[in-house]
């Protein structure tokens, strides 16, 4: 006979193991909502951002330089590669053989391609043309017309900028692209230097007033800046430009430079990235644009760049959300490396709610059901045993029917129940007496 020692120990096996295979099962389907979670969670973001930026002493190399110094605050390094300009840039950033994150795109250069992939940050500054030429080469010293410099030599900007596309477009309004034309295909730097020593009459040259190329022309003596009397019809005619006042004195009051007021047209900077570009970098880039160009410039007042404008290519998801909402809301209270790391677990918390509660919630009924189960079954015996005897009890003798029952009896007496099931042992015991004197009356004859 089993002892009272054993049969509790028994019980403590069985609903240990019980609540094993439960909680093994549940592990497991936790386990396997995590590993669907972990398929979609982003990978940190790399330590390098790759920017394609411009010619040395171009407006693109200068604020790429400011850009690294705030982006070394998040340890992030921001790698400069020089370009040509804008048009490169866009071909860089197509080319997927290319270790290109972002890059400096001057708008109306370029048009997004079906599915390239490529989006904009927004609209970060105004990229004057600026169209100097030397006293002297006409009777007006004050040129008005990008038409009196017919016939001259004219620098336009290298192959590949953004520059030399802007110069083309107002130069073919003027009918002065054709073969007769005495174009020549150097910018920045090199145009300003010819221009200064004569080697060219004019010089196109697109970029902020901060520019080498812009700083140093706008101070050689000998050289003017046009101011163009039809700039609200270059506007009309190329959609992608703006008219810009630089006012008298505005570059240095001292000396009085520039000595008049001047109208420009000109086309807005943007930011292009990758589809595959990580969105932390993203938000990165955004807040160096807001510390960089958000301050007040002759061209524009404080805080009105970056703005939320797509520039030749649709806006970045990541820069929509950036316009309406800020900075990312962890960003706001936590470190960069902590945010970004929450950032890419919040998709873990998927499996956790959507899996692993209901796991723990339905955990006790499954165990409950996995006990109750056992006596079910005999009790489906029981009633089998029980309507063989109302529908023909004389099919056997009564022993007969008694010897069935006692099996089902025993086999009860070997079922290990936890504690907090024994009423449901009991009841089958009794239920088991009931039937008994079924049988009793059924076969008394």
């Amino acid at each position: 006979m089993m002892t009272r020692e054993k049969l509790s120990a028994r019980i403590r096996r069985t609903s240990l193991r019980d609540i094993a295979t439960v909680a093994a099962a549940g592990a497991l389907v936790t386990a396997l909502g995590f590993w669907v979670a972990a398929q979609f969670i982003r990978p940190a973001p790399p330590r390098q951002l790759f920017l394609a930026t411009g010619v040395s002493g171009s407006a693109y190399q200068r604020y790429a330089a400011a850009y690294k110094q705030f982006l070394a605050k998040y340890n992030i390094e921001l790698v400069e590669r020089p370009s040509t300009g804008s048009i490169e840039n866009a071909t860089l950033l197509r080319d997927e053989s290319q270790s290109i994150d972002a890059g400096f795109v001057q708008g109306g250069t370029t048009e997004p391609l079906e599915d390239d992939g490529l989006t904009s940050l927004g609209a970060f500054y105004y990229e004057p043309l600026w169209i100097f030429y030397r006293e002297g080469i006409a009777h007006d010293a004050n040129l008005g017309h990008v038409a009196q410099l017919k016939g001259r030599k004219i620098a336009v900007g290298t192959l590949g900028s953004g520059n030399r596309r802007l110069a083309m477009d107002i130069l073919h309004a003027n009918n002065m692209d054709g073969a007769k034309a005495r174009l020549v295909n150097i910018g920045d730097l090199d145009a300003a230097v010819a221009l200064a020593s004569g080697k060219v009459d004019a010089a196109m040259v697109v970029g902020p007033t901060q520019s080498s190329a812009v700083w140093m022309l706008l101070y050689t003596p000998g050289v003017r800046a046009m101011s163009l009397a039809n700039a609200e019809t270059y506007v009309r005619m190329f959609p992608y430009l703006s008219t810009v006042v630089l006012p008298e004195g505005s570059i240095d009051l001292v000396k009085n430079i520039p000595r008049r007021q001047i109208t420009l047209v000109a086309p807005l900077a943007t930011l292009v990235v990758r589809r595959a570009t990580h969105p932390a970098h993203i938000d990165l880039l955004l807040e160096a644009a807001r510390e960089v160009h958000g301050r007040p410039d002759i061209f524009n007042r404080p805080g009105e760049f970056p703005k939320a404008q797509g520039v030749d290519f649709p806006l970045a998801p990541e820069a929509e959300r950036y316009y309406k909402s800020g900075k990312p809301f962890l960003q706001r209270y936590l470190p960069f490396w902590a945010a970004t790391l929450i950032d890419r677990l919040v998709v873990m918390l998927i499996p956790l709610f959507a899996v692993l509660i209901p796991v723990v919630r339905f955990a006790p009924t499954v165990y409950g059901w996995r006990v109750r189960s056992r006596i079910y079954r005999r009790y489906g015996e029981l009633k089998f045993l029980e309507a063989d005897v109302e529908s023909d009890p004389n099919q056997q003798t009564q022993q007969e029917w008694l010897k069935k029952l006692d099996v089902i009896e025993r086999s009860i007496n070997g079922v290990p129940i936890p504690l907090a099931f024994s009423d449901m042992l009991y009841t089958l015991r009794s239920h088991i007496a009931l039937v008994k004197e079924t049988i009793l009356k059924r076969t008394a004859a």
